[in-house]
C-alpha cells in the first residue's frame, strides 16, 4: 500500500512478538506495557481468533489505544509475549485517530491512494468500489471536497473507507466514530459487518461508548485502568 494509514507488520525480530501458532490470530500472553510510570496494560491474557468482531470499551485511559497498537505491530510489550500474523498471510488495516489524510487533496484523491494494481485487476473495479463505499458511507456527493474544507465525521468516513479500499484481512480501528451522530455510527457498523461476513474480515474496533456497542453483535474486550476485565457478549457489561 502507498499510504501510511494502512500497514501490514514489518517482520522484525521483536523480543516478546511472535507469529501466531494454532487457531488464534492474536495471542497475548501476560503482557504489560508502561510508558514511564504509567501502566498501561497489566498482565493482559486475551486471543482474537480469524473472522471475530471485537469491540474494545473503557474509558480514556482504560488502555485501549496501547491494546490496539500492540495487535497492529506499532508496539512492544514490556513483559509477556505477543502473537500476531505473518505478513505473508494476513494484511492490516488500520485507522487511528491520526488519520494521516493529504489536506490539499480531495476526498477521491486520498481514496485512491489506496489502489494497488495486486489486489484489483484494474483501475476500474477500484472505482466501482470506491463509488460504492461512498454511497453506502453517505459521501459520494462530496468527492470532489478537499479535505481541507471537510468536517471531523467526513474525514473519518474517508479515512475508513481508503481502509477498506486496500481490502483487508484485519480492520482495525480505534474510535472510529468519535466524529459520528448515532445514524452514521451504525450505517458503518453494517459496512463492518458485511465485510465481516462476506469477505471473512476480522473487525476490531475500540470505543468508549458502551451504550452505542451493545446495539451490535460482536465480543467484548473490556479495560479498566490497564486491565482486562471482562470479555464476552456486550448485552452483560
Amino acid at each position: 500500500m502507498n499510504f501510511q494509514q494502512s500497514q501490514t507488520f514489518t517482520g522484525q525480530k521483536n523480543t516478546g512478538v511472535q507469529g501466531t501458532l494454532g487457531n488464534n490470530l492474536f495471542k497475548l500472553e501476560d503482557v504489560s506495557v508502561t510508558f514511564g510510570d504509567i501502566r498501561a496494560l497489566i498482565n493482559i491474557k486475551l486471543s482474537i481468533d480469524k473472522g471475530e468482531i471485537v469491540f474494545v470499551t473503557g474509558a480514556s485511559g482504560a488502555g485501549k489505544t496501547s491494546l490496539l497498537g500492540l495487535l497492529s505491530g506499532d508496539l512492544k510489550p514490556d513483559s509477556g509475549r505477543v502473537s500476531v500474523p505473518s505478513p505473508r498471510r494476513c494484511f492490516i488495516s488500520k485507522v487511528f485517530q491520526d488519520l494521516r489524510l493529504e489536506n490539499r487533496k480531495t476526498c477521491e484523491q486520498n481514496l485512491w491512494a489506496a489502489y494497488d494494481s495486486t489486489i484489483y485487476d484494474n483501475k476500474k473495479e477500484f472505482k466501482k468500489d470506491l463509488e460504492d463505499l461512498a454511497g453506502v458511507l453517505g459521501f459520494d456527493n462530496r468527492l470532489d471536497l478537499k479535505i481541507k474544507d471537510a468536517n471531523g465525521g467526513l474525514k473519518q468516513k474517508i479515512a475508513i473507507a481508503r481502509a477498506l479500499l486496500s481490502k483487508p484481512d484485519v480492520f482495525i480501528a480505534d474510535e472510529p466514530t468519535a466524529s459520528l451522530d448515532t445514524g452514521n455510527a451504525r450505517r458503518l457498523f453494517e459496512v463492518l459487518n458485511i465485510y465481516n461476513v462476506k469477505k471473512g474480515m476480522t473487525v476490531i474496533w475500540a470505543s468508549h461508548n458502551k451504550e452505542l456497542v451493545k446495539n451490535f453483535s460482536g465480543r467484548i474486550i473490556h479495560l479498566e485502568n490497564g486491565k482486562l476485565i471482562y470479555t464476552g457478549h456486550a448485552c452483560f457489561i
